[in-house]
């Protein structure tokens, strides 16, 4: 056998055991699971598009054609829409009534959100009660007043802060106090809003803290027993610790909500307009008179704008003060 067959039998050796490594290579089980990753992603891509498909049109697309528009003196009746740059945004800040509504906005969120938050603990504080019976009657009663619809709520709370023949004027007569004007005057109105958003949401927060409860160990509740502390001081020293990050939870999604109320003031007032003085005048009711009444989209665009830039700010100053108390921040 010559000396070129000899070595084309061992470069044909060497291939087959060389094929027979990566063979084997490929069939070790790290390889497979590595093959099985890749796959599963793939169909992970796959099963999770559709949010971003409807993110993209639904989410990402109206708002960078809201920052366009906010541009422009856009009307979609008009065919020609004139480029204005930063005239929306000039004469947003220099708007008094812009402000009025948020200062309105912010004044109902105060009145809605901190005593709703108390509202709530102390109901779930009830309903985890081992004494309580008929728990998930309670537990689903409370969920009604969040289906209920916003008009009908408006009508109800329409008849009990009504001025003359209220069913809240005619207590407060019992006491030499009243009447009270619920629809003209600022800070009642702000409290008749504020009311109808408690009544509304105060179920849902309390099954949200009754959830928190639940999920706190018993072990702690029997330890702080064991050290004497009433029902009082094992709520202030056990409860409501494990309760922060619930807590943080609620008030930035109450603040965000807060921001946004609309159904409650536009049916309560029973106009767009925000009353005689804009007393019901909130953030996006003010927008949407920009929509619907005046018809200067542009303009309701850059208030669109800024009103998230002031949930941008109030998150982040959430979050700044939650990591204070929690203590990551001085870490």
């Amino acid at each position: 056998m010559t000396s070129s067959t000899l070595a084309g039998v061992d470069r044909s050796k060497r291939g087959r055991h060389q094929r027979e490594r990566v063979k084997i290579k490929s069939n070790h089980p790290s390889q497979k699971r590595k093959r099985y990753d890749k796959a599963e992603s793939r169909w992970a891509f796959l099963f999770i598009s559709p949010f971003y498909l409807i993110f993209l049109i639904f989410g990402l697309a109206p708002i960078i054609f809201s920052v366009a528009v906010s541009f422009y003196n856009w009307n979609p009746l008009d065919d020609v829409h004139p480029y204005v740059g930063l005239q929306n945004f000039k004469d947003l800040v220099g708007d008094p009534i812009f402000w009025i509504s948020v200062r309105n906005t912010f004044s109902i969120w105060f009145f809605s959100t901190i005593p709703q938050m108390f509202m709530a603990m102390g109901i779930a504080s009830i309903l985890r009660s081992p004494k309580l019976r008929g728990r998930v009657f309670w537990q689903t009663m409370l969920l009604l007043p969040n289906i209920t619809s916003a008009i009908a709520i408006a009508v109800v709370f329409g008849q009990m802060f009504g001025r003359d023949f209220g069913i809240i004027n005619l207590l407060l007569s019992h006491i030499n106090r009243g009447p009270v004007d619920w629809i003209e005057g600022t800070l009642p109105s702000h409290i008749a809003i504020a009311t109808m958003i408690t009544w509304r949401w105060v179920g849902y927060n309390s099954l949200i803290f009754l959830a928190s409860m639940n999920a706190i160990s018993k072990d702690l509740y029997e330890s702080a027993d064991l050290d004497g502390a009433n029902r009082l001081q094992q709520f202030r020293y056990v409860t409501l610790p494990q309760l922060k990050n619930t807590i943080t939870f609620m008030v930035i999604v109450g603040t965000i909500g807060g921001l946004q109320v609309f159904a409650e003031p536009a049916t309560l007032g029973g106009s767009y307009d925000g009353g005689s003085s804009n007393q019901f005048s909130t953030l996006t009711l003010y927008l949407f008179k920009q929509v619907a009444v005046n018809g200067t989209y542009g303009y309701a665009a850059a208030i669109g704008i800024g009103i998230t830039v002031l949930v941008v700010m109030i998150s982040g100053i959430n979050f700044f003060i939650t990591r204070r108390i929690s203590g990551e921040g001085s870490k």
